[in-house]
């Protein structure tokens, strides 16, 4: 298992994403209080509260945990669109993350930002640190909404690999995404007790009221009522009616893609700020599907491997009294899985695990859904049962 350190972590939006895509979040390093105790709250794990501009402290405290990859989202204030932004000191937090990066030298490293990051002094005196220690870089700006959050948030991801080549990893998000955007009501059914909602703009030039079959626009760290004297807009969804009302902290939230037992501790005002600055859980969790798909091809052997298909039809009949259009069904679903899911090995779960992160097998039906997993773990069991008996469920067919 890859383990991870998450700094600049927040409330951990990023750290859960990571540890759901099955990454081992080790520790986490954050200096605001209010956000290290409510990290806390919901992760076992050691949360420093550190000056990360500090790095030669913070070096000290990370290289203990010998994390195959570091994760953070450097404070993103001084690159946001909120009014017009100098560069300034908390900018310089983008190269402090550089600076430990390069110091400590993990195998991978991510780091998020608002979109507008990608062209900050800031981050251009930071890439140079990472070309110069031999990372390659994967940069891309990415819409949460065409990745499995029902939000309409744009941020700037780099992901680097030590010794690798740029872009290695843009193929595998770009086959990921999906090709149009996910709105609540996609996400949440017909959970919602509400069409409409307000998110007060920041001026009236723009529209403020949306319709849940639409992505919802960014959550800021700011969460204001409908205002007596708001004027409308043409934009708007609907036009302004008494049942319109705004957002509540916990419809935020889950926006933000955190589940509902998450815990939020602060003050109103606080748990605000943390929900608007935290990646979205969703977005985290992709991000990270997607450099372990591309780990997983970096061990793929260098010939191609079929499944034995005879023994596994065999084994199905005669250990599990299939009949053999009922082995012969399961052998489908499993060659069915194969083009869903692209990947080459069939040894472990982690196979299983990326079958269900892929676009296409999430728009199945629930029991089509049931049906391919059931095949697939049946081919896990025949494939472990090989191996523990020391006979190669593979055969080797060079091309």
């Amino acid at each position: 298992m890859m383990n991870a350190v998450d700094l600049f972590a927040g409330c951990g939006g990023l750290s859960l994403g990571f540890h759901n895509a099955g990454i081992n979040i080790k520790a986490a390093f954050e200096f605001w209080d209010v956000a290290a105790n409510c990290y806390e709250k919901n992760f076992n794990h050691p949360v420093h509260r550190v000056d990360l501009s500090d790095t030669e402290t913070a070096i000290k405290l990370i290289e203990p945990y010998n994390p195959d990859i570091i994760i953070g989202g450097p404070p993103c204030q001084d690159f946001s669109f909120a009014g017009k932004r100098i560069e300034a000191s908390r900018a310089s937090l983008t190269v402090s993350y550089a600076d430990i990066i390069c110091s400590v030298k993990p195998k991978y490293f991510v780091m998020e930002n608002v979109d507008r990051a990608a062209k900050s002094n800031a981050y251009s005196e930071a890439r140079k640190k990472y070309k110069e220690n031999g990372y390659g870089l994967t940069e891309v700006i990415l819409d949460a909404s065409k990745c499995g959050v029902p939000q309409k948030r744009k941020r700037f991801f780099c992901i680097g690999i030590r010794n690798d080549s740029d872009d290695s990893v843009k193929k595998i998000i770009s086959s990921k995404m999906s090709k149009e955007p996910t709105t609540l009501r996609d996400y949440y059914g017909n959970t919602l007790d509400f069409e409409f909602y307000y998110r007060h703009p920041r001026n009236y030039s723009r529209r403020a009221i949306f319709s849940i079959d639409e992505p919802a626009p960014t959550m800021r760290g700011v969460n204001r009522p409908v205002p007596k004297g708001y004027p409308g807009h043409p934009n708007d969804a609907c036009k302004l009616s008494p049942s319109i009302r705004a957002l509540t902290t916990a419809e935020r939230a889950l926006i933000q893609t955190f589940p509902k037992d998450f815990i939020w501790i602060g003050s109103k005002t606080d748990i605000e700020q943390m929900i608007g600055n935290a990646v979205p859980v969703k977005l985290a969790e992709f991000v990270a599907s997607s450099v372990l798909e591309y780990t997983q091809t970096q061990n793929v052997p260098a010939v191609d491997y079929v499944w034995n298909i005879d023994g596994f039809e065999t084994w199905l009949i005669e250990t599990k009294k299939y009949s053999r259009r009922t082995a012969c069904d399961v052998i489908s679903r499993c060659k069915r899985s194969d083009k869903i899911c692209h990947c080459e090995s069939h040894l472990d779960t982690y196979y299983l695990f990326m079958l269900q992160q892929q676009i296409e097998y999430q728009q199945l039906s629930a029991s089509v859904k049931s049906q391919l997993k059931r095949a697939v773990t049946l081919q896990l069991e025949y494939n472990t049962l090989q191996n523990a008996n020391h006979i190669n469920p593979l055969e080797i067919s060079a091309q």
